[in-house]
């Protein structure tokens, strides 16, 4: 569904290479050291940033002359980014209409959205009003209201206390499967890739040193950087 072919990128002294392909239906765990590119990878799918050559296709279409908001993912950040004046309701319902003009269908969408994510009884609060938790469950339903076939997450649960993030990751494994979603999470939590990922994405030194599936995500790995990151992490 979504590859990287050749995809380089140079910010300040550090250059970046990335050559990666995700299969529809697949949740991908993308790891690595701090600094190591993962959040520039994720930059570069979204279109936050351009590559300096390469190309990002989706079902083999480029999405180099698409603005973000043109391209087919829903995004979730560690910062949950809502709007403190609008209602919960309101923030949801940004995930369908930029101006709030929303059909019956839509407001119904809303609903059952807020249902999923266990924030039906909080619709008419402002964000300032709900936990840490509450509002990344917020976020969550603005993601997945929309209608693309891809969520991309950058740690947006990293903040959160272990079982609630445990609880929120069983969410998103839980809704991508309800609706054959492909996930391209960023995450520094071997337990979390572990909990959630059907595949994992290793990036060391501004490249993907290693991608496979989750159960080869192991001290045991042929991988040097790899071995070292899961005994550290571990």
């Amino acid at each position: 569904m979504l590859a990287l072919d050749n995809v380089q990128y140079t910010y300040q002294r550090e250059r970046f290479r990335f050559e990666l392909a995700i299969e529809r239906g697949q949740i991908v765990s993308l790891m690595g050291p701090s600094g190591a590119g993962k959040s520039t990878l994720l930059a570069l799918v979204a279109g936050f940033i351009r590559p300096d050559q390469g190309d990002i296709l989706v079902d083999g279409e480029s999405m180099l002359c698409k603005e973000p908001y043109q391209r087919p993912f829903s995004m979730l950040f560690q910062e949950h980014n809502l709007f403190a004046h609008l209602s919960v309701r309101d923030n949801i319902g940004l995930g369908l209409h930029p101006g709030l003009k929303l059909t019956a269908e839509q407001k119904r969408q809303v609903e059952q959205a807020a249902q999923q994510v266990g924030v039906a009884e909080y619709l008419d609060r402002l964000p300032e009003h709900l936990s840490g938790g509450q509002r990344q469950r917020v976020a969550l339903a603005r993601c997945f209201v929309q209608s693309h076939p891809m969520w991309l997450l950058d740690e947006p649960f990293s903040a959160l206390d272990p079982v609630l993030r445990e609880e929120m990751l069983t969410l998103v494994r839980q809704l991508a499967a309800e609706r054959g979603i492909t996930v391209l999470m960023v995450t520094h939590h071997l337990s979390d890739a572990k909990a959630i990922a059907s595949h994992f994405a290793f990036v060391a030194d501004g490249k993907l040193e290693a991608v496979g599936e989750i159960r080869e995500l192991t001290a045991k790995h042929p991988s040097e950087a790899l071995q070292r990151f899961v005994r550290a992490a571990g």
